[in-house]
């Protein structure tokens, strides 16, 4: 239960990290940033950007000995990977 929970905490943290990305960095709305950023081939740089809010989860995760639940946010750093590799 705890390595779901995780997996859907770093699911959440990276789009969280890649709407702030594109809200305050690029100024744009996300669903078009996302669109303009996948057609100008920029889609995994975003997605790696978004990811770096997981690092931060991760290293408080293992500070409060919730292994499991880290393992989880690497689990779905290692998906939202795939996935961008796909798209």
């Amino acid at each position: 239960m705890d390595l779901l929970f995780g997996f859907v905490i770093g699911i959440l943290a990276s789009l969280l990290g890649m709407f702030l990305y594109i809200t305050l960095v690029v100024h744009s709305e996300f669903i078009t940033g996302i669109q303009s950023m996948k057609s100008e081939g920029h889609l995994g740089k975003i997605v790696a950007l978004g990811s770096i809010l997981d690092l931060i989860i991760f290293g408080v995760l293992l500070k409060m000995n919730k292994e499991l639940m880290a393992r989880g946010v690497v689990l779905a750093v290692i998906m939202l990977t795939i996935v961008t590799l796909f798209l």
